[in-house]
């Protein structure tokens, strides 16, 4: 096949997984739907008056999570839409890199359609270790919404590579920060879902009733806690390694270009998220705040810094 053929059928693999995962989408927002309708209503304790025998009913706290967390049928099917959207999209990646016979990420496009794929990867395989399909709402909804984007704004056509780019570093460097990418994507809808069970934990988000049927917010807290720090030590190995790789092209470890200064930003985000919450004790919605500061920062760093900032990092394609 020529290399047309082979980014033509990449492009049809992106919106074919893109569809799956919206079909995914919507039967997790289903499965959202039905657990709420069905969650159990607050419990009532009749309480006696202390001044007569007049009873009056005093409306309890909002329960606990229950231990019934298993996923229903929607969201069981819906997650084996997510793997089989997945393994389309990485079709797709795989056809982009053949096509431009080297590794898929060179641009922004590739970027976001790896990255992309490295997130609904790295929520599949953490189901492994523990049943996170309650979000699977967000990150599908997440990859819809990137793979469109991605696709009419930032589409380019296959090219060579610059020579600033030629280079083995660029396999190591950019998959070590999209993997990072990855896990701080998972972690900021761990601590989104967080906030949201504190909120229903103190009796102000009642009406969301199926965060009933997930875990509660220390829990979630803690999970979010365990993803972050994976996903820091693998961009603090992005930021070592493209020290190095700018000392090879460049013939300077640190220049102060834009992209490295947002890429330490971001290390410093998440370093003080993990300093202050080991050490400070920083728990609840300090610590859940300054996570999604983070994942934000990131996405900044992709887009707005990529589009908008000049240096010697512009390899954006557009």
């Amino acid at each position: 096949m020529t290399t047309e053929t082979l980014a033509a059928w990449s492009l049809v693999g992106v919106y074919s997984a893109a569809a799956v995962y919206l079909g995914a989408f919507v039967l997790f927002l289903l499965d959202l739907a039905k657990r709420s309708s069905t969650a159990p209503a607050p419990a009532q304790a009749e309480v006696a008056a202390t001044a007569g025998t007049t009873a009056v009913l005093i409306e309890a706290p909002p329960a606990p999570p229950t231990a019934s967390t298993r996923p229903g049928r929607n969201a069981r099917i819906g997650f084996a839409l997510t793997a089989l959207g997945w393994a389309v999209h990485v079709l797709a990646i795989v056809l982009r890199g053949v096509a431009a016979e080297r590794v898929p990420w060179a641009n922004m496009f590739e970027f976001a359609l790896t990255g992309t794929g490295i997130i609904v990867g790295v929520f599949l395989f953490a189901n492994l270790w523990k049943d996170l399909r309650f979000l699977g709402t967000f990150v599908t909804g997440l990859a819809v919404l990137l793979l469109v984007l991605a696709t009419r704004n930032l589409y380019v056509d296959v090219i060579p590579l610059p020579p600033a780019l030629d280079s083995a570093w660029l396999v190591i460097h950019v998959l070590v920060a999209i993997l990072g990418t990855g896990f701080f994507a998972l972690g900021a809808g761990l601590s989104i879902t967080q906030l949201l069970q504190q909120r229903r934990e103190a009796g102000r988000l009642a009406r969301v009733s199926f965060l009933t049927r997930v875990p509660g917010s220390t829990t979630l807290e803690t999970l979010a806690y365990r993803v972050n720090v994976i996903g820091f030590v693998l961009w603090t190995f992005t930021l070592m390694f493209g020290a190095i790789w700018a000392e090879r092209a460049w013939g300077r470890y640190w220049g102060w270009d834009t992209k490295e200064v947002w890429t330490f930003v971001i290390w410093v985000v998440f370093a003080g998220y993990i300093h202050a919450r080991a050490t400070r004790g920083w728990r609840g919605t300090p610590s859940a705040v300054l996570a999604i500061i983070g994942f934000a920062a990131v996405l900044f760093n992709f887009t707005v810094v990529n589009v908008f900032f000049t240096g010697l990092h512009a390899y954006s394609g557009l």
